[in-house]
């Protein structure tokens, strides 16, 4: 631990391999079991993104699997946020190394458990936002909800566009990857 009483991915690296951690600026959260609700609007958000990206340069990847944000050009080990977004899409290649990713990824998906809704609408929003992530997803299973956020010219968060089952607005689009869709209505489905 560093002297502020905040950890880095030396220290992160070190836990055991059958919990689940987060880091977000130094200070570490806990990941609960995801529920049976999340797990299948998992895996359906999953194999949709894993189809549009088949045959183009991104790749998609799913939890858990770290990603490590630096500030600046600082060594892995003094890396003080490593986070594992549900889904993650890297364009840059260079950014995915065996073990984990180093870089923001350029599309991140957190879907809510009630003990992290918090966590993950404030303050991994805001250190997505910082890293310069180019659209976050946040999706509640048991609200049945998306809400898409695009990183604006200002390098902030635009408002966000709220997604329904039953709403008049179709199909779910990404404003990073030109094409795809999905229908908040097959992720949602019993």
């Amino acid at each position: 631990m560093s002297d502020e009483g905040l950890f880095t991915y030396r220290d992160y690296a070190t836990w055991p391999d059958d919990e689940r951690w987060e880091l977000v600026d130094g200070v570490a959260m806990a990941m609960a079991a995801p529920s049976a609700a999340h797990q299948r609007l998992l895996g359906r958000l999953f194999r949709v993104f894993a189809d549009y990206l088949d045959d183009k340069p991104c790749e998609v990847f799913i939890a858990p699997f770290d990603v490590l944000i630096p500030d600046s050009d600082e060594d892995d080990e003094d890396i003080d946020t490593v986070v594992q977004p549900d889904i993650m899409v890297f364009c840059d290649d260079r950014k995915v190394l065996d073990k984990y990713a180093r870089g923001a990824p350029e599309l991140a998906v957190e879907i809510l458990s009630p003990s992290t809704s918090k966590w993950d609408q404030n303050d991994k929003f805001r250190r997505y936002e910082r890293a310069g992530v180019r659209e976050y997803w946040v999706i509640d299973p048991l609200g049945k909800w998306i809400n898409v956020y695009s990183l604006e010219i200002n390098g902030r968060f635009g408002k966000g566009d709220l997604y329904e089952p039953l709403t008049p607005r179709g199909p779910v689009p990404s404003k990073l990857l030109e094409g795809f869709r999905v229908d908040p209505a097959r992720l949602f489905c019993e």
